[in-house]
């Protein structure tokens, strides 16, 4: 090997480890792909009247901490909705006390740039 080679292989060695490392921290919540600035925790929303129904949202581009907490403050956001979003199995189960159209969940989560796949 001359030296030039080596050189190159360090650096593509030294990106490729920074890439690395930040992908490692996005999946722990830290990366900057999503409101980094609302990095607190939603909170837990209580149904002001009894629990009718329920709905399972999938949605497709969840990735961390972050876009969890995201999803559920917006589907919170909703008269009579109360989320709680499962990062790994990339679903929402909403409980409801009124009557919410499927389309009134689908739109506060699409309009965050996630994609809900179905609603049961």
């Amino acid at each position: 090997m001359n030296t030039s080679t080596i050189i190159i292989l360090v650096i593509v060695i030294a990106i490729a480890a920074l890439a690395l490392k930040g992908s490692i921290g996005h999946f722990k919540g830290e990366g900057g792909c999503c409101d980094t600035g609302g990095g607190t925790l939603p909170d837990n929303k209580e149904l002001q009247g009894a629990k009718i129904g329920e709905k399972t949202v999938h949605i497709e581009g969840m990735h961390c901490e972050n876009c969890k907490n995201r999803v559920e403050r917006a589907i919170n956001r909703i008269d009579g909705a109360a989320a709680k979003v499962d990062l790994k199995r990339k679903t929402a189960v909403v409980s409801l006390d009124r009557d919410v159209s499927d389309e009134e969940i689908r739109k506060a989560v699409e309009e965050l740039d996630y994609k809900v796949v179905m609603i049961e």
